[in-house]
């Protein structure tokens, strides 16, 4: 029988116990079971394992089918917007708090891995977002994102001023904290806690939540997911403007430019276990009751 997977790149949180037990439990296993192993190189050097094949988040992209990546939903963020751009299965590990992105648990995880590794599963899509910094018509800065890209200032409460144009028509002009331009996957993540819908993840759309609007008339809107939304920034705020892209990488951004943000050429594909089900997630995650009847 031809393996499903043949090599499966390790991936998790450095200098993390529980990150760094589990990651010990999947090599053994691995290893054990003929796969080829490629681990994480800041993360191999915190798990004193021998004669490891250690490499970067692009070789284990570029060489493996799957990677398995042990920590929390930031964890998996990072990893994730790199893997994006590879052809890669790309399944997580929750040793963080919610771990709405990270499908099996540490105390519970060879069964559900031997039927991944066999092919018994399900994937899915998740598109990214592209976040381009323009200052008088030159590309300044760019990112990506999985979750969200958020317009604020660089310091706390400090309003600021913008217009916001959806494929080149004006669409509306806001004084507020900033705006969060959000994905399917980051609608249960700091959107929501502004207020945001949840969008479940095979939708093609984006969610815009202003922060703290200095209007009692602005509402979060849902646009088209290939929509192209440009973020025009007015030259009376004050130079400490930011664009934050999954709450890690920090665009300056200044008075007068243009932020462009727009679905990526590249996505995710995650891999779940068969009994995966979304709403069976957002259930237990964020407390939601169970069915009366």
């Amino acid at each position: 029988m031809i393996p499903y997977y043949k090599t499966v790149g390790l991936i998790g949180k450095p200098n993390h116990e529980g990150a760094s037990t589990t990651l010990k439990i999947l090599y053994d296993y691995l290893s054990t079971h003929g796969y080829q192993i490629m681990i994480e190189s800041t993360v191999a050097q915190s798990l004193a394992l021998k004669d490891i094949k250690v490499g970067t988040l692009t070789d284990i992209g570029q060489q493996a089918e799957l990677a398995i990546v042990v920590g929390g939903d930031g964890y998996m963020l990072g990893a994730a917007r790199v893997l994006a751009c590879f052809d890669i299965g790309v399944i997580g590990v929750n040793r963080g708090n919610l771990g709405f992105l990270t499908d099996l648990s540490p105390d519970e995880i060879l069964a559900p891995l031997k039927e991944i590794l066999a092919g018994e599963s399900r994937s899915e899509q998740r598109f990214i977002i592209e976040t381009e910094v323009y200052r008088h018509g030159k590309l300044k800065s760019s990112n990506s994102a999985v979750n969200e890209a958020v317009l604020h200032a660089g310091k706390v409460a400090s309003m600021i001023e913008f217009e916001v144009y959806i494929d080149g028509s004006f669409m509306f002009s806001q004084r507020s904290d900033g705006l969060i331009i959000s994905t399917p996957t980051g609608s249960t993540a700091y959107s929501m806690s502004a207020g945001g819908p949840i969008l479940t993840p095979n939708l093609n759309a984006l969610t815009l939540v202003p922060m703290f609007p200095h209007t009692l008339t602005s509402r979060p809107i849902v646009v088209d997911g290939n929509s192209e939304i440009k973020l025009i920034l007015s030259n009376d705020n004050h130079e400490n403007l930011q664009v934050s892209c999954d709450g890690h990488i920090i665009l300056a951004v200044m008075p007068g430019d243009e932020v462009i943000i727009k679905k990526s050429q590249c996505s995710i594909r995650l891999v779940h276990p068969l009994n995966h089900n979304y709403f069976n997630v957002l259930r237990t995650k964020l407390g939601w009751g169970s069915k009366l009847y």
